[in-house]
């Protein structure tokens, strides 16, 4: 498998995408396996560099009720488990400065949620574990809006960064992804990843949980893949229908090698 670690900003802009990939929470440890384990071998089957992700933590559930994972230390074994095991770079977001230090030695990536985008405190702790930092832009920032962030990143120190469009919020419960915003972002001197899951959600759409058109996830995925981007962050499950979080946007696992494929084939004819 193409390894991405180590080399983000040395890609030219024209390089295969990688792929941020992974169930949207980690329902169980054995169920957290079995994804990494089918995630490296998807990747290894394309050849795509991938990221497998996970949250130990939903943090920002539409209920209390909501089920929100194991939790942060489980999540930091877990995760340095899995990079030793099957030798698989992994990410997930962060909510608090302590948490960024508690999983700076776990995880590749450290990834900042789209509604914490601009929390100095937060930005600050990312940039000092002296990983990856991905910040996801929130949906009430235009494009352009990023450099603010990217200012608070290179004064903290961060040696490298990237931004995740994941939509725009359009009306009450609904998101638009502008492929505008990738082509901005990259202008302005800045690595971007696509999130087609998130793209597709709908906030709070069905109540007390969020809704989703899952099904759109592949299509704007080819779309951002054309127009250009470093990253794809994808979430996939095995049954959907019956994920812990977010099932609606997440892509069926015996679905997610074709998707790959399919997108690959799209970079090479854009890009090639």
């Amino acid at each position: 498998m193409a390894t991405i670690i180590g080399s983000f900003l040395e890609q030219s802009p024209q390089a295969q995408p990688f792929f941020i990939l992974g169930p949207c929470v980690m329902e169980s440890e054995d169920f957290t396996w079995d994804m990494a384990r089918a995630i490296r071998k998807i990747a290894d089957t394309v050849e795509a560099g991938a990221v497998f992700k996970a949250s130990y933590d939903k943090a920002n559930r539409s209920s209390t009720s909501s089920f929100r994972g194991p939790g942060v230390e489980a999540g930091r074994e877990l995760f340095k488990a899995i990079r030793e095991e099957l030798k698989l770079p992994v990410t997930t977001d962060v909510h608090t400065a302590e948490e960024a230090r508690l999983l700076g030695d776990a995880v590749d990536i450290i990834q900042i949620p789209a509604f914490l985008c601009r929390q100095t405190d937060l930005i600050e702790a990312a940039a000092a574990t002296g990983r990856i930092v991905n910040v996801k832009k929130g949906q009430f920032l235009a494009p352009g809006d990023v450099k603010n962030i990217a200012d608070k990143l290179n004064a903290f120190g961060a040696r490298q960064f990237y931004f995740t469009e994941r939509g725009v919020s359009f009306g009450y419960n609904n998101l638009v992804a502008d492929m505008r915003s990738l082509y901005w972002i990259r202008e302005l001197g800045y690595r971007v990843i696509f999130d087609a899951t998130h793209s597709v959600q709908r906030p709070g759409g069905q109540g007390d949980t969020s809704g989703g058109d899952g099904i759109l996830a592949p299509v704007l995925a080819r779309a951002a893949v054309a127009v250009g981007c470093d990253g794809i962050f994808i979430e996939t499950h095995p049954n959907p229908t019956e994920a812990l979080s977010d099932g609606p946007n997440q892509v069926p696992l015996a679905e997610l090698q074709d998707v790959l494929e399919r997108l690959l084939n799209i970079h090479r004819a854009a890009h090639g």
